[in-house]
């Protein structure tokens, strides 16, 4: 790595992963007021500039690493995430919540709003207001815009560029240890400032991570019960999980996380079903196996070991799904969804299973009900979407898709599902049309253009398509051109 790079990376090592830490105590009699940021940063890496980079790291993430592309869980995830954001400060761009498949446990956040959460972490937490606590934290850090002010800080005594950093970010983003170990040989005594002003970092996003999680409405002690349980559960661990590698819990920290708490109005919380579900969900399809997972909820229910009694027959019933036992599984969800006609994650698994079973008009009639309700819901489209598509209504598939992304124009899901329709459908030029798009979700912009000249093969008797593929291919290239220029 170049100069930038490793210096970048340690940034990134304080700023950008998440922390399960907490504030400690200040001792000034304004400790509690939150500072006054204004254009902090702005020097070195302009908001707009920020918003691009952290496009294009996002663009990168879908292409390298194993994100979650699963439509229930992303709608969960970004609900959760944006009911916080909607009371936060200092908020210059859409926010974008994702979840990587990966069994550590592990959160950061980067450039224009962009935070990652690792599954590991979402199984981990106990209780919705512990996930939401670690969320708060890493929205503070992107409403502080603590990477850029950290960039304006070094700028006093280097000369920054930033070259290079897209190839160099992405790895101490999603895995610290790895990061660490590149990182070993390089750091020298003069990084110590680095680690000293990202402490600060710390400190006030978890001031204003803790205010954030009371004023949304959730449990401000979340955040204490679950960096406590962190550091109990990994105390003697000779590999701590990668947030602990770079946010060390002290016993000072955690108490002191524990007092600002107290500090907002007792919160009594019911057990959130969404979160049960998700935590199930994720276990279920994502982590062992199917056998141990239909015997870890049959005890669950047999023993009444559970939050929430749907949570737990939820998870039984995808474990029944990924193990074939459709007929099972189709049961269980279709008594939850008798209960509760609207619940995405039951609506969605039961696609999934009518599938399984062809059972294709059952699923259509439940979706075509969920979608003159929930018209461009993405739990609710793509999955009539792909009912639509396997049962052979190419046609009807493609209307709804191409309608959807009109609203949706990034979702990455969508399009590769429309791809595959025309794959079908042997319709070769919009196939190629719609593949370009994949590729430039997936920062390929080459490909992308590569595949839209392909298209434009396909349309010699159509000059208005051929106009707006020779339009999108300009689009590409300017895309890629800006982010040589970064």
């Amino acid at each position: 790595m170049n100069k930038f790079t490793t210096s970048l990376c340690s940034i990134l090592f304080g700023l950008c992963l998440a922390s399960t830490s907490n504030a400690l105590a200040s001792k000034q009699n304004d400790k509690n007021a939150l500072p006054e940021i204004g254009s902090a940063g702005t020097s070195v890496l302009s908001i707009d500039k920020e918003r691009q980079v952290g496009l294009a790291l996002m663009r990168q993430l879908r292409a390298s690493q194993p994100l979650v592309n699963d439509p229930v869980l992303i709608e969960y995830i970004n609900d959760l995430g944006n009911r916080m954001v909607r009371n936060a400060n200092d908020v210059n761009y859409p926010f974008e919540f994702f979840i990587v498949n990966n069994n550590e446990i592990n959160a950061f956040a980067f450039f224009g709003g962009h935070i990652g959460i690792h599954s590991g972490l979402i199984t981990t937490a106990d209780t919705e207001s512990e996930l939401a606590s670690v969320v708060a934290h890493e929205i503070s850090h992107v409403t502080q815009r603590h990477l850029a002010r950290r960039l304006e800080e070094q700028s006093r005594t280097q000369s920054l560029s930033l070259a290079g950093m897209l190839t160099g970010v992405l790895l101490t983003l999603i895995n610290p240890q790895v990061g660490m170990a590149a990182l070993s040989t390089s750091m020298a005594a003069t990084q110590q400032a680095s680690i000293n002003y990202t402490r600060g970092n710390e400190k006030e996003a978890d001031r204003v991570g803790i205010a954030l999680l009371a004023y949304s409405g959730f449990d401000p002690n979340g955040a204490p019960e679950f960096f406590g349980k962190m550091s109990e559960a990994f105390r003697y661990k000779s590999k701590p999980p990668a947030m602990l590698l770079t946010h060390p819990l002290p016993d000072s920290r955690i108490s002191d996380a524990r007092l600002r708490a107290q500090a907002y109005p007792p919160v009594q919380l019911p057990p959130s079903l969404a979160f049960e579900l998700s935590k199930a969900r994720i276990q279920a399809r994502y982590q062992k196996d199917a056998e141990h997972n239909i015997g870890y909820y049959q005890t669950l229910l047999n023993k009444s070991r559970y939050r929430l009694k749907e949570g737990a027959q939820y998870g039984l019933a995808l474990s029944y799904y990924e193990d074939k036992q459709y007929k099972n599984a189709r049961k269980v969800l279709e008594e939850l969804y008798q209960a509760d006609d609207h619940n995405l994650f039951y609506i969605d698994a039961l696609s999934d299973t009518y599938i399984a079973l062809k059972e294709f008009e059952t699923a259509l009639t439940m979706l075509e009900r969920a979608h003159n309700f929930m018209p461009n819901n993405q739990v609710v489209s793509l999955n009539y979407a792909n009912v639509l598509r396997e049962a052979g209504k190419l046609e009807q598939a493609e209307q709804l898709l191409k309608d959807f992304l009109i609203v949706s124009p990034e979702n990455f899901i969508g399009y590769d599902l429309l791809t595959g329709i025309y794959r079908k459908q042997q319709d070769m030029g919009n196939m190629h049309a719609t593949q370009a798009e994949v590729f430039a979700l997936l920062g390929g912009y080459s490909r992308a253009v590569d595949e839209l000249q392909t298209a434009y093969n396909y349309f010699g008797e159509s000059p208005l398509v051929q106009k707006r593929i020779k339009a999108r291919i300009l689009q590409f290239q300017n895309e890629e051109t800006k982010l040589k220029r970064l």
